[in-house]
């Protein structure tokens, strides 16, 4: 049964089903199938897997996310960051990065951090003639940023469904983010040492202190949004869940006051559009769910996790091959729909070896999250190659420097620890 409903899965996939049909069409097959179960338990199960009073932030983190780019932040972003790193060899790769990195604190996807930094900067990138499968996989693999540094949509779900604090998971992301983001410019540094490259030499010219100055007023409230969010949680203001009320009333004073760039004629499409950005997310997260329970009425999490066990008694063994794992599946299924049929067995493993949550935490999140960005199922680089306007095999052939560095952050975090739960340890003691 296990087998099939696997092979189902994946073949629905392969067809081109969208993947809340596929997994929603295997759950209730699969429920079907079994005598002993009442095909009420698929909805039942659906509505189980989104009761949640953390999963309550998600909704308030998309409106304010859609507030801030409907509002003009990323153009405003994308100024900052070619302002401080344009001088460097490859300036406008440099910003492409760094602006992701900014940006994360606004959006909480790795997906719409693609799409929004990605169309402000892919035009004037081949202006300057660089080539679009680079344009692509910069855009793809920066993206990932977004789901790492605070606050994320990944981490409110994987938190909510784990049991592990959302607080936590948020601080613990700001080292791997940084990580990812000095990584990922090294290998455009690299880059701007081969001839063809298209920046050779800097793109403003040197640095300086007055152009960086200049963008500040356009810029530091979309810089304040985190540190009024974490601090508030940090300070024990708010929790995790309330922040995302925070974040989207800040993001609406600043769009409609502050910028001036939204208006209430712009409100329904605002608000609409994060309804539905919502709507597909806690869709995957139903149909998600009613698949994880029906694999665990299997002993799906048994059986995977026995094996699991059975390869070594060494915790980080056992780990490694887990996120090996997830990698494997996160190249043919969506990578929120992995973490979600998975956390019972990677709860199950984190409570036999007792590892810190937050760290394994950081580990499956960031490990899903390169899974969009490695083919053939990766929804970053698809976004990417629609936005570059070039082919997907030319992509393909690009991309492999870029998540060679995200593999390398995920080895890093890994072997260190601290990475991810120095900060945590630090400030919610």
């Amino acid at each position: 049964m296990l087998i099939g409903l696997c092979v189902a899965l994946l073949a629905l996939i392969f067809l081109g089903v969208p993947v809340i049909l596929a997994i929603g069409a295997v759950a209730l097959g699969g429920i079907l199938a079994l005598p002993e179960l009442a095909p009420v338990e698929f909805p039942r199960k659906m509505f189980a897997a989104v009761d949640s009073f953390s999963l309550l932030a998600l909704p308030y983190f998309i409106l304010a996310g859609e507030l801030m780019v409907r509002g003009g932040m990323s153009r405003r972003l994308v100024e900052f960051a070619e302002s401080l790193v344009g001088h460097l060899r490859g300036g406008l790769g440099h910003a492409t990065v760094l602006a992701n990195m900014i940006f994360a604190n606004v959006t909480g996807s790795s997906v719409a951090s693609t799409s929004a930094i990605g169309s402000l900067m892919a035009p004037e990138m081949k202006a300057r003639g660089y080539k679009g499968g680079f344009i692509a996989s910069l855009a793809a693999t920066s993206g990932v940023i977004g789901a790492i540094i605070p606050p994320s949509m990944v981490m409110v779900v994987y938190g909510a469904m784990a049991g592990v604090s959302i607080g936590g998971l948020f601080l613990g992301g700001f080292l791997p983010g940084l990580l990812i983001t000095g990584l990922l410019m090294l290998v455009v540094h690299l880059h701007g040492y081969h001839p063809s490259f298209p920046e050779i030499r800097a793109t403003t010219g040197k640095f300086s202190v007055r152009r960086a100055a200049g963008t500040l007023p356009r810029v530091w409230v979309a810089v304040l949004a985190p540190v009024i969010i974490l601090g508030g949680i940090m300070a024990g203001i708010f929790t995790a869940t309330e922040a995302g009320v925070v974040a989207c009333f800040y993001a609406l004073i600043v769009a409609m006051f502050v910028y001036r760039s939204v208006t209430l004629r712009d409100l329904p499409r605002i608000l609409l559009n994060a309804a539905v950005t919502t709507t597909v997310v806690l869709g995957i997260i139903a149909v998600a769910g009613a698949l994880g329970w029906l694999l665990t009425y299997l002993n799906f999490t048994e059986i995977v996790g026995s094996w699991l066990l059975g390869v070594s008694d060494q915790g980080w063994v056992v780990l490694l091959v887990l996120l090996g794992l997830m990698l494997l599946l996160t190249m043919f299924i969506e990578s929120l729909a992995v973490l979600i049929i998975l956390t019972p067995l990677i709860v199950k493993i984190g409570a036999t070896f007792g590892l810190d949550p937050i760290y394994l935490g950081m580990l499956v999140i960031m490990t899903t999250q390169i899974g969009g960005t490695t083919p053939p199922v990766a929804v970053c680089l698809f976004v990417g190659t629609s936005i570059a306007g070039c082919r997907y095999d030319e992509t393909i052939r690009r991309c492999w420097p870029f998540v060679a560095a995200l593999m390398l952050a995920l080895i890093l975090v890994f072997l260190m620890p601290g990475l991810a739960t120095w900060i945590p340890r630090t400030f919610l003691k």
